[in-house]
């Protein structure tokens, strides 16, 4: 009964953990180049120490895990804005943008320029440029970026967007503010990648999809709910009856 116990108990713990992601993803539907995650399971088997010897030997006893959550790198929807600070990025890359701990990356392309002159994000980090970070004087007027990136005013180019890819999204890991942070340097982006000026990339979240999700996820946490509570009437019951005094 115990093992019983245990193996829902690792299901709910798991199923919790699946319910915190998916409450994520549906929370950024409308966050600018957000990519949603999901979670993988494992099966983790009992430690290998048992009872061969007894009449009836020990069986292994499956456990549920969560082994770590994936990024979903596939493009959102490009929305048209008509704004020239907005950018959304065509292929596998990502901005670079410089925060109090160091260099992060973003799919959000919503610039801006904000007192200082300087090119940042709308939560304020300032834009990484191949050469440094990104600044205007306050008499240009006129701000283009180019699909590959170069920034250029009426008083000539600026800079040029740092453009990064992840190549492998596990080693990307969240923090916040649709940031990311990845403990090995990446690589520059792909020849191919493209900037669109005047437009952004949405959420790449699937509403429907994760409604199910959640639906399902709720449907199972509950089923497990019962077995348990049956579980435990079961081990009442028993204890009731050992205990009982023939009369």
């Amino acid at each position: 009964m115990e093992n019983a116990l245990l193996i829902g108990l690792s299901r709910q713990v798991a199923l919790s953990r699946e319910l915190d992601v998916i409450a994520n993803n549906v929370a950024n539907i409308g966050t600018t180049g957000f990519k949603s995650r999901s979670l993988r399971f494992e099966e983790y088997l009992m430690p290998k120490a048992s009872g061969d010897a007894f009449p009836r030997p020990d069986k292994p006893m499956s456990y549920v895990q969560d082994k770590n959550t994936v990024l979903d790198m596939s493009g959102g929807a490009i929305e048209r804005t008509g704004n020239p600070l907005d950018v959304a990025i065509n292929g596998d890359a990502l901005f670079t943008v410089s925060t109090p701990k160091g260099e992060r990356y973003t799919r959000n392309g919503a610039l801006q320029i904000n007192s200082r002159g300087a090119l940042v994000t709308s939560d304020g980090f300032p834009i990484v440029g191949d050469g440094g970070p990104v600044t205007f004087t306050g008499t240009e007027k006129f701000i283009a970026i180019g699909p590959d990136g170069t920034i250029s005013t009426e008083d000539g180019a600026k800079g040029k967007l740092k453009l990064v890819s992840p190549g492998d999204p596990k080693a990307l890991r969240n923090e916040g503010a649709n940031l990311y942070a990845s403990d090995a340097p990446l690589r520059p982006a792909p020849k191919e990648t493209r900037v669109e000026s005047g437009a952004l990339e949405r959420s790449n979240v699937k509403p429907v999809l994760e409604m199910s999700r959640l639906i399902e996820v709720n449907r199972s946490y509950a089923t497990v709910s019962a077995m348990l509570q049956r579980n435990d009437d079961m081990r009442r019951s028993a204890i009731e009856k050992l205990a009982s005094i023939p009369s």
